[in-house]
């Protein structure tokens, strides 16, 4: 309806390789709140993805995303990961995008997912019935963005562009 936001999840397979990515869009006409939430979304991905390289920590993906989303009043879905693709599609390692003690470290040539999710209320997903569409447990805003990275000797590369 007219002021909604609406993600849109994309997987791809092609020549052996998945790729996977999502993007939150506006119907319509969106209310200030919407548009900052889609913002701030985009913003933690973003950010995400600068901080990624060789021999980086996963855990920071997932303070860097948190700690964007508390400064502006954000929850942070944690029902939802990012994952290891390329000729499986949900693989190691596993991404988190809130703040934890995960081990694992980055390497040369890995490829994986980063796909936060925020919310303005409840982090909590109710999933329909179609086993596919899920909305917050508080029928509130969420945003979310995805795209499937390959870490390079100079951070990543964003496959999914």
């Amino acid at each position: 309806q007219d002021g909604d936001i609406i993600n849109i999840d994309v997987t791809v397979y092609l020549n052996g390789y998945h790729g996977d990515t999502s993007a939150t869009f506006f119907v319509g006409e969106v209310d200030e709140d919407a548009k900052n939430l889609v913002k701030i979304t985009k913003e933690c991905l973003e950010k995400a993805i600068a901080i990624c390289g060789p021999g980086v920590e996963y855990s920071k993906i997932g303070r860097t995303i948190h700690d964007h989303a508390d400064k502006h009043g954000y929850g942070v879905v944690q029902h939802f990961v990012g994952h290891g693709v390329g000729k499986l599609f949900h693989s190691d390692p596993v991404i988190l995008h809130y703040r934890n003690n995960g081990r694992g470290r980055m390497a040369l040539d890995q490829t994986f997912t980063i796909e936060p999710m925020l919310t303005v209320g409840s982090i909590n997903p109710i999933l329909w019935d179609d086993k596919w569409t899920v909305v917050t447990e508080d029928g509130g805003l969420s945003a979310q963005f995805e795209h499937t990275i390959l870490i390079t000797r100079d951070g990543a590369q964003i496959l999914t562009q």
